[in-house]
């Protein structure tokens, strides 16, 4: 079985706009929280997605200098 949680202090506005489109969806307000929720946990947040793309670089450096990169973005403009 799953946790429950609970959000305090959400401002009027929001909750309606929230609930607004849960209806739209046709979900009650729970599932339509619930799904995102689900979907926003499995993406990693920008800061673990910075330091995995740090650890990568640092692991297998390119060879393709910063130079070169930007002299083919340049040609590709042309």
């Amino acid at each position: 079985m799953g946790k429950a949680i609970t959000v305090r202090d959400i401002p009027d506005r929001t909750s309606a706009a929230l609930a607004s489109r849960a209806a739209l969806s046709g979900r009650s307000l729970q599932e339509y929280l619930r799904q995102h929720l689900i979907e926003w946990a499995e993406r990693p947040d920008p800061e673990s997605w910075m330091a995995e793309v740090k650890l990568r670089k640092q692991l297998a450096p390119s060879k393709y200098s910063r130079q070169q990169m930007l002299a083919d973005r340049d040609a590709d403009r042309r």
